[in-house]
């Protein structure tokens, strides 16, 4: 909905200018919502941070509480060694200390292990947890960014031409808000007939009347299809534009084909078509006397021939 119209038309403007204002509830919920997700996705992060954090210190509590009986056992084995050699104990007794001390070794690697994956785990559980986060905020971006875009900006320097709504009008998505222009860079527009337009190539000279001034441009473009009967041709303006010149002024424009030098031209008759032969009058020198001759036509243009 369109709540302000901030500038008019022909106001000079920045790139940063605003143009209008406009206000989407929906959207504004949308934005709450997305930002509201990514605060709980944040939370939920470090809450996951927390608990595996937990978890590890419990692992390493008991991987050091393995290794430590590992170490008494293996010292009790030790002392048994010691004490079998001089008889004060039965062999038996010695392999079962042996055996409590490898099994205990044993365990003691299997924790070793179980500590350094469940490190990789917690790693590979933040970084899923992380990357919901993330997906979060750029949604949160995304629609903070569509919101600040209802302050319609101008986008360019340049002049304000046109603001086609109105206060209170609703708007759909794509529909055109203003239209700013840069005086200095225009382009002119013309329209040849079909019937000339297929000597109309890229890079012909051309000259562009304003009413207030005449300009030399250059044709640059043509387009390939007809309408109206008519063929449209952009001209680039070589020149510095006329006092007075604007966007969607009114001009006559004249494309220079080819030039012919030492010719006789006359204004085009009716009938008159390019390499065709007709009958014309010629004065005759001296006289108030015309006598019809044969006359070989070239070239011709809309007006002369």
């Amino acid at each position: 909905r369109v709540e302000r119209l901030v500038l008019l038309p022909g106001t000079k403007v920045t790139a940063d200018s605003v143009v209008l204002e406009l206000s989407n509830p929906e959207l504004e919920t949308q934005v709450r919502d997305a930002e509201s997700q990514a605060r709980a996705a944040e939370a939920r992060y470090t809450e996951l941070g927390v608990r595996l954090e937990s978890q590890l210190l419990d692992q390493r509590a008991v991987a050091a509480r393995v290794s430590a009986e590992s170490r008494q056992a293996r010292l009790r084995a030790d002392a048994d060694a010691e004490l079998a050699k001089n008889g004060l104990i039965a062999a038996l007794a010695l392999k079962l200390s042996q055996s409590a001390a490898d099994e205990l070794e044993h365990r003691e690697h299997i924790e070793q292990q179980r500590l350094a994956i469940a490190g990789q785990a917690i790693e590979a559980q933040l970084r899923v947890q992380q990357a919901e986060v993330e997906q979060r905020r750029e949604l949160a971006r995304l629609r903070r960014s569509q919101v600040e875009a209802l302050q319609v900006r101008a986008g360019l320097d340049g002049v304000l031409q046109v603001v086609p709504v109105e206060v209170g009008q609703q708007v759909s998505p794509g529909t055109n808000l203003a239209r700013v222009a840069r005086p200095e860079r225009l382009k002119a527009v013309i329209h040849v007939p079909e019937t000339l337009a297929r000597d109309v190539v890229p890079g012909q000279k051309a000259v562009v009347d304003t009413r207030n001034g005449v300009v030399e441009a250059r044709v640059v473009r043509v387009d390939p299809a007809v309408q109206n009967g008519a063929v449209t041709v952009d001209l680039a303006l070589v020149a510095d534009l006329p006092r007075g010149a604007r966007p969607d002024l009114t001009i006559d424009g004249r494309i220079e084909l080819e030039r012919l030098a030492n010719v006789l031209h006359v204004g085009r008759p009716a009938l008159g078509r390019p390499q065709t032969t007709v009958g014309l009058f010629r004065v005759v020198k001296g006289t108030s006397e015309a006598v019809r001759v044969p006359v070989r036509l070239g070239q011709a243009s809309v007006s002369r021939i």
